[in-house]
């Protein structure tokens, strides 16, 4: 990522900062939120995808060890944990073999390609939410299909959380959820970066040393906002977000083609 513009380090930054936030605060989306804005600024998937999995694999296990803590010294949430093991489980041993064939598809296709379809999973993901239409399962099939969908997705782009929160929404308590998506998020980046390590992938380790603390720093605002989520209806959130998103998606597909 050497060689940029002080203006595109900048951009990258800020962008960071609003990835962490979007992470800590609803469990989901620092991807699939903050990616599209990314390849804007920088069309290289494979620079930005390595830095998003470390952060995403340090930020899920922080969260989840200190809600484990919290819920082991105060006795909250039922005394049952934030975390639903058998929900884990049975989303893993679905997602797992269409994981490693969209990560193999990263690794392998030109760059453009997999911007191209970023931005295209992007452009239906913001249209439910501007529709107020998100992915809903309501049966047991639905559920297999967005997991597979989901693990394809995710193995080839880390936007696949508008597919995946449904299935777990419906089988996770939602004093659950979040810490149960950490969860998933951390085992599917761990195979994600194993393979990224495997093929000699720059893990852009020296660009972690800055955007780290950009990320923990939205990371830090993102959990107040947390509980403030827990209450408060998030559809005009999203509505707008996916106004934008559909904005920067449209123009950056047409920068592609």
């Amino acid at each position: 990522m050497e060689g940029l513009e002080s203006w595109q380090y900048v951009a990258i930054g800020l962008l960071f900062v609003w990835s962490g936030f979007v992470r800590s605060s609803l469990g989901f989306g620092g991807a699939v939120l903050t990616l599209p804005f990314l390849l804007m600024v920088h069309n290289v998937p494979l620079v930005f995808l390595p830095i998003i999995a470390v952060q995403l694999l340090f930020f899920s296990f922080v969260t989840v060890v200190q809600s484990h803590r919290r819920v082991s010294r105060d006795g909250t949430d039922n005394q049952r944990g934030t975390v639903n093991w058998p929900f884990l489980r049975y989303a893993l041993l679905l997602m797992i073999i269409p994981k490693l064939i969209g990560v193999a598809g990263v690794i392998t296709l030109p760059a453009d390609i997999v911007s191209g379809f970023i931005y295209v999973v992007v452009i239906i993901y913001a249209i439910t939410y501007i529709l107020d239409r998100p992915f809903q399962s309501n049966s047991k099939s639905l559920d297999v299909f967005f997991l597979v969908l989901g693990g394809y997705v995710s193995g080839t782009s880390l936007v696949a959380a508008p597919l995946i929160v449904p299935v777990a929404a419906n089988r996770v308590e939602k004093y659950q959820l979040r810490d149960t998506l950490f969860a998933l998020w951390f085992v599917l980046v761990t195979v994600k970066l194993a393979a990224f390590m495997w093929t000699g992938v720059d893990l852009q380790w020296r660009q972690q040393l800055w955007l780290l603390p950009c990320a923990t720093l939205g990371h830090l605002v993102g959990l107040r906002f947390h509980h403030y989520t827990m209450r408060a209806d998030t559809k005009v959130f999203f509505r707008i977000l996916g106004f934008v998103l559909l904005t920067v998606s449209v123009v950056g597909l047409i920068r592609v083609l």
